[in-house]
Order: structure tokens, then sequence, then C-alpha cells
């Protein structure tokens, strides 16, 4: 049970301290789970975050339920989502009461600029972190480039970019190869 509520703490934490969703929390659960209580290598949680990213709905919660269950099952699942879930529903129920009442101008709009450029920092950062450790073969990176070439550019939905990048993942994936000794 004290894994469990450490995963909502750690998740809770950087659900409240971080901006711009599930990708902007990675430093804070990498130092946290990988650095200081070895509970999870990096490879694995950058994986699991490359695969949050391909599952529909919000990064965060995909993230926090793939990590939660490798480092303590279900019921590390569950707290570790409800952790990355928690602040951001307290924090929008609040903004959302009090946004009539947030002044249009000033230093608070200044300081929510000062943020916004910040979270596009961290999600830099973090999905250079996550390309470092996914992609590991010049194919996946042409993929990477891909869809990001066409995302940005918008000259492809989404959805497309997504069936096209599994077709050319399926097409050109490559089973390792089974020595004499292994087969």
């Amino acid at each position: 049970m004290e894994k469990n509520w450490t995963l909502f703490k750690i998740y809770f934490a950087a659900g409240a301290l971080t901006f711009s969703g599930g990708m902007a929390m990675l430093p804070l659960i990498e130092k946290e789970l990988c650095k200081k209580r070895h509970w999870l290598e990096k490879e694995a949680l950058y994986s699991d975050a490359a695969i949050a990213q391909t599952l529909p709905g919000v990064i965060a919660l995909n993230t926090a339920f793939l990590i939660g269950k490798r480092t303590n099952g279900v019921a590390g699942m569950l707290f570790a989502g409800l952790g990355a879930i928690f602040p951001a529903f307290t924090l929008m129920a609040l903004a959302t009461a009090f946004y009539q009442m947030m002044p249009k101008e000033g230093p608070i709009l200044w300081a929510l600029t000062g943020v916004r450029a910040t979270s596009a920092a961290f999600l830099f950062a973090a999905a250079y972190t996550v390309a470092r450790f996914n992609l590991k073969t010049w194919l996946l990176k042409g993929i990477a480039l891909f869809a990001f070439v066409f995302a940005a550019w918008n000259l492809i939905s989404v959805p497309w970019i997504l069936v096209i990048a599994a077709s050319l993942g399926a097409a050109f994936y490559r089973q390792p190869r089974q020595t004499k000794e292994g087969a």
C-alpha cells in the first residue's frame, strides 16, 4: 500500500507542478521513479511514454496507467492515475469558477504568457528525450520525421499519419535472426 501512496504523491506533484500535459511530467517522473527509487529503468519509462501518446485519451493519464501498472500492478495503475488527474481536475474547476474575475490584461496575463512559453520548452525537451530513447533505427527516425513534417504543416490528417506510420512499421519490421543453437 505504501508504494501505491508513493505513486499517487509522485503523480500528484507532477500534475500540480507541470503545465502542458503528460510529456512535461516526464522529467519529474524520471527523477522520482528511475533515479531516486530505482523502481523503473529510463528505457521502460520512455517506451511507455511513447506508447501512451499513441493511445486515445489524455497522455498524462495514459502514462500514469502504464507506469503505475508496470511499477505495482493494477493498484499502482489506479493510484498513479488518480494522482495524475486530481490536480488538473481541481485546478480546472477553480479556474472555471474564477475565469470571469481574472483580469484580461496586466501582470497575470503576462505571467500566463510566460507559463505558455515555458510549457513549449518542456514539450520540446520531453519530445527530444522520448525520441532519443525510442528512435533507434534509421527507419524509425524517417517515420518520425515524416510524421512531424506532415503533422506540423497539416499536409495529412493525424489519423492518416498514424495509419501510414503503422503500415510502414509493419511492412519493414524484421524479427531478430535465430542462430542454429537457438532454433
